[in-house]
């Protein structure tokens, strides 16, 4: 366990997928360009859920068939390729269509959201198997800030370039340029972890041969463990700030003058946060004080759509967004750890997939916040999740650490 060369390439995979992805980032760039298309509130938010959230459906189903799987990295490798393809065409499918085709290519641009989140309910049950292997309880938290930290530093690059390519190139020919670039640079992070050394695991459950059977198990796993229940509870309520971010975009844009520039540095100030927050998480993480990263995390989302209600200036936004980076990649790391460190090795591709497939739901609160706005307003908005945040932040206390 935690060999310093698969440390390395858990921070390149982090670093690339960043620079990758950040041109989709849902608070920012994916707004715009589905705007642009012609799209409404609604559907800016079922774009980011699918986004966030399309790996919901199929987390429980890789549990099932990763049961008796003793290496995962032959099945990840497969998953890599399918993510680095679906993305790569929502690029082409943009310059194809982009300029004469509108609806078809909000149609093109939400399947390649889909199949690429999708691919991830597979893909995130390996990785969090592998990064178990490989790493132990304190390294692991070491590490994966570590990788955040770099991730950062990728999407600060990606914002850079995002800004140029918009203040360069006509839509929709912009969006098409970074989805294609950003495909190969993801690539390259894909490689590098398709490559790590992941050790035989020899500890299994009884396999249960049925599906059906398999989410009856799941189900009674989940109602017998009440910390289990605590930290999905927690951090799926966590995720209730996606109910407002996706659109705090489109306020800015209606309060303030929002340029190509303004986006960068906007999504600048979201990843400085992201990065900057990943050296607090590390040192925390490290000491074993995952409840507290938790803690201070749900704090901080709370306090950043607070501010939504007063932002009225570009200072202001960079805050608010410099402050959702940082709570971002500290409920990562948090939820990951805890979840880690609860379950049991042989029954560690349930517990993962639990956590996950409850808490994905989170991911399309971006829906409901886009029905909250369009019949009810940006302060409806903002208080609908101020409130959900809150909550979260009171069960945060009762989550329990490695003893």
């Amino acid at each position: 366990m935690d060999k310093f060369s698969n440390h390395v390439k858990n921070v390149l995979h982090g670093f690339f997928l960043a620079v990758g992805t950040t041109v989709a980032e849902p608070a920012t760039i994916l707004p715009l360009m589905v705007s642009h298309f012609g799209g409404s509130p609604v559907l800016v938010g079922f774009f980011s859920g699918l986004l966030r959230g399309g790996a919901v459906i199929m987390q429980l189903f890789a549990a099932f068939k990763a049961q008796h799987y003793a290496l995962m990295l032959p099945y990840l490798r497969r998953v890599f390729l399918f993510r680095f393809l679906s993305w790569f065409m929502i690029g082409v499918s943009i310059m194809l269509f982009g300029k004469d085709h509108p609806t078809l290519t909000l149609w093109c641009i939400g399947i390649g959201l889909f199949l690429f989140s999708f691919s991830a309910g597979f893909g995130a049950i390996y990785f969090r198997e592998i990064v178990a292997k490989i790493f132990s309880h304190r390294f692991r938290g070491k590490s994966m800030a570590t990788r955040q930290f770099f991730a950062g530093l990728g999407a600060l690059v990606s914002g850079a370039v995002a800004a140029w390519v918009l203040e360069t190139f006509e839509a929709p020919y912009d969006f098409g340029y970074l989805f294609m670039l950003s495909a190969l640079l993801m690539g390259i992070g894909l490689a590098a972890f398709a490559t790590v050394e992941e050790p035989l695991k020899d500890r299994f459950d009884t396999k249960i041969d049925s599906f059906k059977a398999f989410l009856k198990h799941a189900a009674r796993t989940l109602r017998a463990d009440r910390q289990l229940q605590l930290q999905t509870a927690t951090f799926l309520l966590g995720y209730s700030y996606l109910i407002s971010m996706p659109f705090i975009i489109l306020d800015a844009q209606d309060r303030i003058d929002l340029t190509g520039t303004a986006v960068g540095t906007l999504i600048t100030a979201q990843m400085t946060g992201a990065m900057l927050s990943n050296l607090v998480w590390g040192k925390l993480g490290g000491a074993g004080l995952n409840r507290l990263i938790a803690n201070i995390a749900i704090f901080i989302q709370l306090t950043a759509v607070i501010l939504a209600f007063f932002a009225d200036s570009l200072p202001f936004y960079i805050l608010i967004f410099f402050l959702f980076g940082a709570a971002a990649d500290g409920n990562r790391i948090a939820s990951g750890n805890l979840i880690l460190i609860l379950a049991p090795e042989s029954k560690r591709p349930l517990y993962v997939a639990l956590q996950m497939n409850i808490v994905s739901l989170g991911m399309f609160f971006s829906i409901l916040g886009g029905f909250i706005l369009h019949f009810g307003g940006y302060t409806l908005l903002y208080l609908v999740t101020a409130f959900t945040l809150f909550v979260a932040f009171i069960l945060s206390f009762r989550l329990r650490d490695a003893v």
